[in-house]
């Protein structure tokens, strides 16, 4: 090892130590493989990289059960998308080479910051590091009679090998291309160059004899020189310090908040899932300039540009956890939906966007509820009134079919004049040309969906002084009210004619992910799609008493059907305690709701229950997809004892605490520590609680009494105490907060 590199080494080393909390290292309690082996549909990816960055990795496999993987990834350019580019390697004849590689691994070592294997056939050992836009490659061959060979392989795109650098690019879809720019040593001999349908490929050799190859390359989305300087960024560096910088800024991730109790897999569990939430989205700005797929163009900004969004997924829980622990990056990222916006051939708030731009999918425009969430909790960074806009264009003016980004039509224009969207039934032709053909109407998800958002609408508009706006979408949010089900107490299927869809089934009718009714989940899960007005909901069912009994009964029914026929019909719908679904979204504060009906004690038996039997610290311990944090968000905020039930509120309801000890870091230097006395994994009911040296006779706080620092102290036991803040329910709207 260079002198050279072995200073740069030692410094940051010590620099990674020191930044650890209490001299910890808290990587050590990061799983990446925890979940990766699915329930039934997509499991999670152990994916190596710094937080929030462009460059992201993980094995190409099916998941971890993959006894083979292909080649070595370059980047990841979307959640769950393969590789741009490809890194294969090849020790023989010349004769031998192709494009593309499986290998058997063994001895796979995966960190946040660092992927290891040895590949037993070839006699290759990999070790690899990145940092935000660059990265290392280190390959050890064990065969020093055989030439070796490297192989990049760039789909849909072109290589140029020019003596000294690789370079080349590649298309990810029809207008945005990913460009790579790379370097070896030793220097290569030749350089080998084909094609293969639209595969191009440049295969290097090295000298007889070459033990170790060392490769380092820079990406960029905005052009080939951006690439060679995006490269020129880890000049000084090697692996061991590329590695110790990456545990160093991960350790100050992960450090924001620190956990403390006597359940290892319950810290893993913890720290994973914190490490999830910082996977998306990216921060795409190379050098004050960023490239749009919005609008195609590249752009100059002082503020750093995010993407790779799937909003429906990570308003719930995701957005609310950054406007805690990162609040200037949640700023920026709304900013970046304004910017999305205003490139788009249309001004509407994305709903999907992606490195690609907008893909526009599931139901609803939910972006008005990140912003919503961040104005009251006075978040900033972004133009308000500009977002509006944008949010209020993007729910009016865009269709509200599922799946699409066409202009409103009469499916649309029939919602504003009746107040819900019409259903079919079953195997009855679909008549609005504005339908996406697979995904169908939803119309129960699209209803629910939009009361909220124009709750959410009226939220911003009375920030904004905006008093008619105010008035009218305020109205519009209880239209909700229009599919209810009296007779049933169910939210049910509506035709054009104001009939209810007969005969109709609300664990099964809708057909596959029950599209012609819900979405992705049954009628059981959207019963309790209502987070804006919890107390009109529970007027709906009847009351307090019967809105618990109801809970109670969800979580009771069975599925009435075999698991696999269940599932092949509703695929997300996993996770199942009765009808509940710990596995999707649209479920995740359903178990806090207990806490509106006066009945605490039930939300903490629940949540603790939920946690502990669906996310473990094993292979298959996540119950369902991890879709950009969202699920991940629900664990960090479950685990630590509260919940945002409703994002653009500044509210937050009260679990049951999971570890003796939690503290806040937060940016603005404050400290907002939970602590639990008496505390054992058996001890999941809350006696009493007092918050700042107070007691506590409410199971909630603010989002002000939060960021303001404090200590919320909880005396918990192995009994429920029904009494303790059973009269005391959350505030449901901003002037109740503001009057406190």
């Amino acid at each position: 090892m260079r002198i050279k590199n072995f200073i740069i080494l030692t410094l940051a080393c010590t620099m990674a130590l020191a930044s650890c909390q209490g001299g910890k290292d808290l990587t050590v309690h990061v799983n990446p493989y925890m979940g990766n082996i699915s329930h039934v549909l997509v499991p999670t990816y152990p994916t190596v990289h710094r937080p929030n960055s462009l460059l992201r990795v993980y094995p190409e496999r099916a998941d971890y059960t993959g006894v083979q993987v292909k080649g070595l990834p370059v980047i990841v350019t979307s959640h769950r998308g393969r590789s741009a580019f490809n890194l294969s390697f090849w020790q023989g004849e010349e004769s031998g080479l192709e494009p593309y590689y499986m290998y058997f691994y063994d001895n796979e070592k995966i960190t946040p910051y660092s992927y290891e294997a040895y590949f037993y056939n070839e006699d290759v050992h990999v070790r690899f590091s990145p940092d935000e836009r660059a990265a290392i490659y280190e390959l050890s061959f064990g065969r020093k009679d055989r030439p070796a060979y490297l192989i990049f392989n760039a789909g849909n795109g072109g290589m140029e090998w020019d003596g000294e650098r690789l370079e080349g690019w590649q298309y990810i879809d029809g207008k945005t291309r990913i460009w790579l720019c790379a370097e070896f040593e030793p220097a290569p001999e030749k350089c080998i160059s084909g094609t293969e349908g639209e595969n191009t490929f440049s295969a290097l050799q090295f000298p007889l004899g070459t033990e170790e190859i060392e490769v380092r390359y820079g990406v960029s989305l905005i052009g080939q020189e951006q690439a060679g300087k995006n490269l020129s960024g880890i000049k000084e560096e090697n692996l061991e310090s590329i590695m110790a910088r990456g545990r160093e800024v991960w350790n100050g991730k992960l450090g924001k908040i620190e956990v403390s109790g006597d359940e290892p897999d319950m810290m893993a569990v913890f720290y994973t899932s914190l490490y999830r939430t910082y996977e998306r989205m990216i921060n795409i700005t190379e050098d004050g300039r960023y490239y749009s797929a919005f609008d195609g163009k590249i752009h100059e900004d002082t503020v750093d540009f995010y993407t790779d969004d799937w909003i429906w997924d990570t308003y719930r829980a995701a957005h609310p956890l950054r406007t805690i622990i990162e609040p200037e990056m949640e700023g920026k990222m709304i900013y970046s939906f304004l910017r999305m916006a205003s490139q788009s051939p249309h001004p509407w708030m994305p709903t999907f966007p992606e490195v690609t731009g907008d893909s526009r999918r599931m139901n609803s425009n939910h972006g008005v509820a990140t912003v919503a969430d961040a104005a009251c909790k006075g978040i900033r960074g972004f133009d308000l009134a500009e977002a509006y806009r944008y949010c209020k264009a993007g729910i009016t003016e865009k269709t509200l079919a599922p799946w699409s980004g066409c202009e409103a039509g009469p499916l649309t224009k029939f919602y504003w004049e009746h107040g819900y969207i019409p259903a079919i039934a079953d195997g009855e032709k679909e008549t609005y040309a504005e339908v996406h053909p697979f995904e169908r109407r939803q119309p129960v998800a699209v209803t629910l969906g939009t009361a909220y958002d124009t709750w959410c609408l009226a939220q911003i508009a009375e920030r904004l002084n905006m008093t008619e706006d105010a008035m009218y979408f305020r109205e519009r949010a209880i239209d909700y009210k229009n599919i209810f089900n009296h007779e049933t107490r169910f939210f049910h299927p509506k035709d054009e004619n104001g009939e209810f869809i007969t005969p109709f089934d609300y664990v099964r009718s809708g057909g596959m992910g029950a599209r012609g009714a819900y979405g992705e989940n049954n009628g059981w899960v959207y019963r309790w799609d209502v987070p804006h007005n919890i107390p009109g909901l529970i007027e709906l069912m009847g009351g307090k008493e019967a809105f618990s009994s109801e809970l109670d009964r969800m979580f009771c029914t069975p599925l009435q059907d075999s698991k696999y026929s269940f599932w092949a019909q509703l695929p997300d719908h996993t996770g199942n305690v009765g009808q509940f679904s710990m596995a999707n979204e649209p479920s995740l504060h359903i178990p806090y709701l207990y806490v509106y009906a006066g009945e605490p004690w039930k939300t903490q038996k629940c949540i603790n229950d939920l946690v502990r039997e669906w996310f473990r610290n094993d292979l298959m311990g996540m119950p369902g997809d991890e879709d950009g944090g969202g699920m991940s968000a629900f664990v960090v905020f479950s685990m630590m004892g509260f919940y945002p039930v409703t994002p653009g509120l500044p509210v937050y309801v009260i679990g049951s605490p999971m570890f003796e000890k939690v503290t806040i870091n937060l940016d603005n230097g404050e400290k907002f520590t939970i602590r639990c006395l008496n505390y054992s994994p058996d001890n999941k009911f809350i006696q009493s609680a007092r918050l700042n040296g107070k007691p506590l006779d409410r199971c909630w706080f603010t989002h002000k009494e939060l960021v303001s620092g404090g200590e919320l102290e909880f005396v918990m036991g192995d009994r429920p105490q029904k009494e303790w803040a059973s009269q005391d329910t959350p505030p449901t709207s901003l002037s109740e907060i503001e009057n406190l």
